[in-house]
């Protein structure tokens, strides 16, 4: 017997550096269907853009009516499909309606580019992060505190009153990445494992004498060398003098606050640690589906203006 396929009533997507993310929403407001591929926007030309994404989404578009797609993420960066200005602080996480709307050669489509969020002073941007943000205040509309979003490049975000107040980009987790696999560090933590006194004593560190954290790194190295040290507290060591140095620079932003952390990996919970030992209780939130939720925010407000 043949299958009908279901059309979608919209599609969510999540487009970042290296991979994109599709869900396919029902009239019910849930996904029925979601799909992903590596087709992310470092990967492609201006002219890509719409290929890659019917590549994941042609069998659920409705041949006899436009389909609204909801975008967030790199897509709309100056180098993706089309570039969406950034929304000034102090503001609400964009929705639909600030939305940039790129050419497509598809009838059936109908496609919205988030902006990302900007700050004048100090200088600073997100894009992507703030359709988390919009999923954590679609669940607690009333949350007033701090949001830490571990990653590659960390944000610390201060939300009151419905609206990003201000925020603070640390690129710990780039810097991880780069001392630990091209410096000389790289021979002292070539290691999957993991010593958390040895985490929580390089975070004390930092935070004790952050003008000595260069001399901090070059000490994880001898250590290795004349004391024998591990290479799981090496690798410990390395996270916590970084992690410790982060946090005496947001120290504005997390102490005496409620803190909110987005995730559940190791990161996020090393984060959970470090903030503990300052005497932080930071909540933990499951952060899988909160782009989702941010995306059928921007979608619902989006829909509401029009009608």
């Amino acid at each position: 017997m043949d299958t009908v396929q279901q059309s979608a009533e919209w599609i969510a997507v999540d487009w970042g550096t290296s991979n994109l993310r599709v869900w396919m929403m029902g009239r019910d407001g849930l996904p029925f269907a979601q799909d992903s591929s590596e087709k992310g926007m470092a990967g492609l030309a201006r002219d890509a853009f719409e290929p890659a994404l019917l590549e994941l989404v042609e069998p659920y578009l409705a041949p006899d009516r436009v389909t609204p797609v909801i975008c967030s993420g790199m897509v709309g960066a100056r180098e993706g499909w089309m570039e969406a200005p950034y929304v000034a602080t102090p503001c609400a996480p964009p929705s639909g309606q600030a939305a940039v709307i790129p050419a497509s050669t598809d009838p059936r489509l109908a496609v919205h580019i988030l902006p990302g969020v900007k700050q004048m002073s100090p200088p600073d941007v997100m894009r992507g992060e703030e359709t988390q943000i919009a999923g954590v205040l679609s669940a607690q509309p009333d949350f007033d505190g701090i949001l830490c979003l571990p990653g590659t490049h960390t944000k610390w975000v201060h939300i009151s009153a419905g609206e990003i107040v201000s925020f603070q980009t640390c690129m710990t987790g780039e810097m991880f990445a780069l001392l630990s696999q091209h410096s000389v560090l790289r021979h002292s933590v070539t290691s999957d494992g993991w010593d958390q006194d040895s985490f929580l004593a390089g975070v004390a560190s930092a935070m004790d004498r952050p003008q000595a954290f260069a001399a901090q790194l070059f000490g994880t190295r001898a250590a290795g060398l004349l004391l024998g040290t591990t290479a799981d507290a090496g690798r410990a060591r390395l996270s916590g003098l970084l992690v410790g140095l982060e946090l005496a620079g947001t120290k504005p932003y997390w102490l005496g606050r409620h803190v909110a952390i987005l995730g559940a990996d190791a990161v996020a919970v090393h984060y959970q640690s470090a903030l503990a030992e300052q005497g932080i209780q930071a909540e933990m939130l499951e952060s899988a589906d909160l782009t989702l939720a941010g995306l059928t925010s921007a979608y619902n407000l989006r829909k509401g203006a029009s009608t």
